[in-house]
């Protein structure tokens, strides 16, 4: 079957390219803003790319047009689409329908840790020997690539998305999952642009819970209030809850070490490059998962001292004069508090420079600015951009709302300017965390050469 995707460079619909392509289907697509890498991951793989949404895209008369969610109505391509009569469908319902039926789908749900914690998941069964298929928002690197599909396989790692599914079904996309193993990692309100509320994410994931059958397992957190109240709304399969003495739980040996107790017993320790307690817990939930498919807690835990991260979590891009450069996709107050907490037990007094670009919709409306100065607080000196004009523009002004971080604030709106004013303060000893969930303009290589110049 021949199958054009519209959105394809979108990291879901990417991955479903790969997956489309591994089950033998002929794949296409189209997209705006065509560029590696996931433009050259999917060439390697024989699939041909159309950059824009012309309307005589139709003339490659394939047998179906799978739609992204970034695609609204008026775009020239859906329209054609739409006047002809011709078939298409959402990427979530036609991955569900053609690919997870009859595989044992493991789906990792919440507002954070998703990818991290599906990458941790999908590498223990990989490392078990399992084989397992998987379609992540991100690339672990003992994973090599974030989709994989194998027809003899029975096992699929999917990370469970939130978001609506396409311009014609606002339905969460982890609806069409229909997961035997449900991890319910978190819940706060994300996404304003549309959700209104809390509760209205509370409703998705319950819809979620629904699909979950009776000998299948949710595992949730005990003390998560919003997600409390999705399971008081009725949890019909078994439930493991995390956090609490008596059951599965975690403690702290040191930054990047700690260990999993089952109540009083020790099932052993986790040792690795990580930090912070959300990743503690992303692990918990991760051996949890895996030990509902048979993999033992000691393999897991093996398997979890061996993991080395996933791109865009916390990735170590270079350290130049004695200044290291993450990549952190934290793009929510919470993740954003978590993640440089985590980094401060690591590196203790040495200085944090957090550089924060408000990207995702529900960023640049302001909906969570109030909360950003205390999660920001970890760090020694923040550096806040955003574009004043055009489609990145944030709606609040960030001299306003970080007025708290008096002394410490930084708020550029030119890239050049701020990459500039980072390498002048940056000295050795010095962790640069750039936190953003898109391309930043290429921010960290332009910061390591401006680094690199300075030591010159």
């Amino acid at each position: 079957m021949h199958l054009h995707i519209l959105g394809i460079c979108g990291t879901f619909m990417g991955g479903l390219a790969l997956i489309a392509r591994a089950a033998g289907h002929r794949v296409t697509g189209c997209d705006t803003g065509v560029y590696p890498p996931m433009s050259t991951q999917l060439q390697e793989q024989g699939i041909a790319l159309i950059e824009g949404f012309e309307p005589d895209q139709i003339g490659l008369k394939p047998d179906l047009f799978i739609i992204g969610n970034v695609i609204s109505r008026g775009n020239p391509l859906i329209e054609a689409i739409l006047d002809a009569g011709l078939p298409y469908v959402s990427g979530p319902q036609w991955l569900g329908e053609q690919i997870l039926q009859g595989q044992h789908v493991l789906a990792v749900a919440g507002t954070h840790g998703k990818t991290t914690t599906s990458s941790m998941l999908a590498w223990i069964l990989h490392d078990a020997g399992l084989k397992p298929n998987f379609l992540i928002g991100g690339v672990a690197p003992g994973l090599e690539v974030s989709a994989r599909y194998q027809a003899d396989a029975s096992l699929f790692v999917i990370e469970a998305d939130e978001y609506d599914t396409a311009f014609f079904d606002k339905r969460s996309k982890f609806v069409h999952y229909r997961p035997r193993t449900a991890v319910l990692n978190n819940l706060e309100y994300d996404h304003a642009d549309i959700f209104a509320d809390l509760a209205a994410i509370e409703t998705q994931f319950h819809h979620l819970l629904r699909t979950v059958p009776r000998h299948g397992l949710v595992i949730a957190p005990a003390h998560d209030e919003a997600l409390a109240r999705v399971l008081k709304q009725g949890c019909y399969s078994e439930l493991t809850t995390t956090g609490n003495a008596t059951g599965w739980h975690t403690r702290s040996l040191s930054a990047t070490s700690f260990e999993v107790l089952d109540g009083a017993h020790a099932l052993g320790c986790v040792q690795w490059s990580l930090t912070g307690e959300h990743n503690q817990h992303n692990a918990l939930v991760a051996l949890l998962a895996a030990a509902h498919v048979g993999v033992t807690p000691a393999r897991s835990i093996d398997a979890l001292s061996r993991f080395a991260g996933v791109k865009r979590r916390m990735e170590n891009r270079g350290t130049v004069a004695g200044v290291t450069v993450y990549d952190d996709f934290a793009h929510h107050p919470t993740a954003i508090q978590t993640t440089l907490e985590g980094l401060r037990s690591k590196v203790e007094a040495q200085r944090i420079l957090a550089v924060l670009e408000p990207r995702s919709n529900t960023m640049k409306l302001g909906t969570m600015a109030a909360r950003l100065p205390s999660a920001l607080a970890a760090a020694d000196l923040v550096f806040c951009f955003g574009q004043k004009d055009g489609k990145q523009a944030l709606g609040w002004d960030p001299a306003i709302v970080l007025a708290s971080l008096e002394g410490r604030l930084h708020a550029h709106h030119d890239l050049d300017t701020l990459v500039s004013a980072l390498a002048s303060e940056a000295r050795a000893g010095d962790h640069i965390v750039v936190m953003s969930n898109g391309g930043f303009g290429g921010i960290h290589t332009k910061l390591l050469a401006a680094l690199a110049k300075a030591q010159a």
